[in-house]
């Protein structure tokens, strides 16, 4: 299969290629390499999978292609739909984090919107198959009690973010009913592992530990996250992806390893494996979080087999096994 995924460049769309690609499918990515994180880690993930950002708009490498431009440009979009006959879209690319939303609202309107619904029209202009987007759990807002599950009202955001992406599962909606479009949004719990995002606890917290600084701790300790290794959200998307029945309707899925932990338990394991003590400082709630997330994937599960299978120490020891050695050869 030919299958475009977007944001490539990033955490997530880096790990579907590089599985796609060990699958013997041809990719196409797209990302706009811009500065919301360290670009120099967004180069070496795509240097990892056999590409070289450096090289202009556009760089072939055998069954890889990589396109440096931005969702939010309609016609460098149209001009890759136009070039290629994709089989599958895996959309991940997305202006990330909650608390930036607060500090630059119009980033998301542009990626997550604009950029959305540019992505959505090229499926629909150009018949693609089947469309798989990340959605998000920060749709269903603030809650303590139980799982969250797929038919939990969702009308609550906290912040920009998940109402951009509370939009995107709308907007895909509308387009399956209107066109008979294969649309499937997949509702992330908290990724973390190697080639990680910095801007999230898990990277965060250990860059701190190692080097002795002190941590943010949020809601006074008081939060809790489903924690989900990228190889168990790579093997949910994949599965989704790649399956061949073509479904004219669109639907949404949680995709979680749905086993929450506190926030302080997993610094606890950080704080093992790395061996040394963390510095933490309390802070109140931060405008835009959430207290708790816990995924309900039992749609997943019986739907496509679904089962994550890495614990969070295993996954953990992996993360930091694969810190140490990236940032120590820099």
């Amino acid at each position: 299969m030919k299958i475009l995924v977007t944001g490539i460049a990033g955490f997530i769309g880096f790990h579907v290629a590089k599985h796609l690609a060990t699958l013997g499918h041809d990719i196409v990515g797209l990302d706009n390499l811009n500065d919301y994180y360290d670009p120099f880690l967004k180069k070496s993930r795509l240097r990892e999978l056999g590409i070289r950002a450096d090289q202009g708009t556009k760089n072939k490498n055998e069954r890889k292609i990589f396109y440096q431009l931005d969702i939010t440009d309609a016609d460098a979009l149209e001009k890759v739909f136009d070039e290629h006959q994709f089989d599958a879209i895996c959309h991940l690319a997305a202006q990330a984090g909650v608390r930036y939303s607060i500090e630059n609202p119009r980033a998301y309107i542009d990626s997550n919107l604009v950029g959305f619904f540019n992505v959505l029209d090229q499926c629909r202009l150009y018949n693609i198959p089947k469309l798989v987007y990340a959605s998000s759990s920060s749709v269903y807002g603030s809650r303590e009690d139980a799982k969250f599950s797929e038919t939990d009202i969702t009308d609550s955001p906290e912040s920009l973010y998940a109402a951009t992406k509370k939009s995107n599962e709308l907007m895909a909606s509308a387009y399956s009913k209107v066109y008979g479009m294969d649309v499937t949004g997949l509702r992330f719990f908290t990724v973390y592992g190697p080639w990680g995002r910095p801007d999230m606890a898990p990277m965060l917290f250990t860059k701190a530990i190692i080097a002795g600084e002190a941590i943010k701790v949020f809601n006074h300790g008081n939060v809790q996250r489903d924690f989900t290794y990228i190889d168990d959200i790579v093997e949910g998307i994949i599965r989704v992806l790649l399956d061949p029945i073509h479904r004219c309707e669109s639907r949404v899925f949680n995709i979680g390893c749905s086993q929450p932990v506190s926030v302080l338990n997993f610094i606890k394991i950080l704080e093992k494996r790395i061996g040394k003590s963390a510095n933490m400082k309390m802070f109140p709630k931060q405008v835009g979080d959430v207290i708790s997330t816990f995924a309900d994937v039992s749609l997943l599960a019986k739907t496509y087999n679904y089962q994550p299978s890495i614990d969070l120490e295993k996954g953990i020891n992996s993360f930091i096994d694969w810190y140490k050695h990236f940032y120590s050869n820099q």
